[in-house]
């Protein structure tokens, strides 16, 4: 398998403009090179995903809950009572430490639930490590 069906399409769902550069640079801190659009709410989101701005295939959602339009959940409930949608990979990368969101996010089959660093190379040791594991595992 060559190196361009190894890479994923990956949405980062994210209304902080500081945690969208973050991810940015630690992506290429990381020397990651998979593509990378961002939607700063729910809402846009899923129009980008419908329209097919974001290729249909490989595709993983880094998914913030805390949002103006459509909060993370919300988002999350739309995506997965579509049919078309249903079955993405989404991981939630967010400041929530809440039990009541991590278990609303997990009960809508999220495949992780990370906590936003407070320093920045915490931030790329997290990119590292997710990038690591998307290598891993096999998503279709």
């Amino acid at each position: 398998m060559d190196v361009e069906e190894k890479l994923l399409n990956i949405l980062l769902v994210e209304d902080d403009d500081v945690d969208v550069m973050n991810v940015r640079r630690a992506f290429k801190r990381n020397n990651i090179s998979n593509p990378l659009w961002v939607a700063g709410n729910g809402v846009e989101a899923l129009e980008m995903l419908r329209s097919g701005v974001v290729p249909a295939e490989r595709r993983l959602i880094l998914l913030d809950l805390n949002m103006p339009k459509m909060n993370g959940i919300e988002f999350l409930r739309e995506l997965r009572a579509d049919p078309e949608l249903g079955a993405t990979s989404v991981v939630v990368l967010t400041t929530s430490n809440d039990d009541r969101d991590k278990v609303g996010a997990y009960n809508l089959n999220v495949a992780g639930y990370l906590l936003k660093p407070v320093t920045f190379l915490s931030f790329v040791e997290l990119m590292a490590a997710l990038n690591k594991y998307w290598r891993l595992v096999e998503l279709p």
